[in-house]
């Protein structure tokens, strides 16, 4: 699996099968893994947010989600052959927790929406074996519910809350949270539940799913994606002219 860095971010390039077999073969070798994709708002934010950009970082697996990035990282010279998307990957690795029998826990979003959540899981994976699940509405008690996740003897851990707080939470909490994989999934416990609809299939090849949420959700969404999208835009160039300059092909060069 190659890695490539981006904007001050590491990036692992793979297929969403490489992905799978890599996190497949650390938790079989009991190596402890924590999980990231980035898009563009995260790659926007983690220049502004010093804890978000070092929670980043500090990960093993750095998954391109957005395709913004992917278009992104052709522009600036990067071979990369696909996104894996964050809620492709969470429903690859329930499919292979159910086959190994390996526990997991979900921990995040309302409870009324976990628990539709783990019951889609379990129903699509009817060997998935769901060692707890917790609601996202914890921050006057984080210990408690660490201690819980600790207790509840899973090895994969997916944790559905808005940024940059999931990422921050994994990488505070890392040491003593019990598992082997911990991955943040947003927005995907929304959609395993119905609660949001997802994107239909041309979309999500076209690189739409985020004009798709502005359309479900126009009032919440169309200042972030207006403003991130901006700012992408602009780091974009800056990075490809700093290559240009480096590289001398406007003649500057030696």
């Amino acid at each position: 699996m190659k890695r490539i860095e981006l904007f001050n971010l590491p990036m692992d390039v793979a297929s969403l099968e490489e992905t799978v077999n890599s996190i497949s073969q650390r938790l079989d070798e009991r190596r402890f893994t924590q999980h990231v994709v980035v898009n563009v708002a995260k790659v926007v934010n983690s220049g502004k947010d010093k804890s978000l950009g070092r929670s980043v970082r500090e990960c093993d697996l750095v998954n391109i989600d957005g395709m913004g990035v992917v278009w992104g990282a052709r522009f600036l010279g990067h071979h990369v052959p696909e996104r894996v998307a964050g809620i492709d990957l969470f429903n690859a690795l329930l499919a292979m927790s159910a086959r190994k029998q390996l526990p997991v826990f979900f921990l995040g979003a309302r409870a009324e929406v976990v628990k539709k959540a783990v019951n889609a899981a379990e129903a699509a994976n009817p060997d998935l074996h769901v060692a707890g699940y917790h609601h996202g509405y914890f921050w006057e008690d984080e210990e408690a519910v660490v201690e819980k996740i600790r207790a509840s003897g899973a090895r994969l851990l997916f944790v559905a809350i808005t940024s940059p707080l999931k990422e921050n939470f994994i990488n505070a909490w890392r040491e003593k949270l019990g598992v082997d994989f911990v991955m943040g999934v947003g927005g995907t416990f929304d959609v395993l539940s119905g609660k949001v609809k997802r994107a239909p299939q041309w979309m999500q090849r076209a690189g739409l799913e985020w004009l798709y949420r502005v359309i479900q959700e126009p009032r919440r969404m169309w200042k972030r994606y207006l403003v991130t999208n901006s700012a992408f835009a602009w780091l974009l160039v800056q990075q490809r002219w700093d290559h240009v300059f480096a590289s001398g092909e406007f003649g500057f060069g030696d």
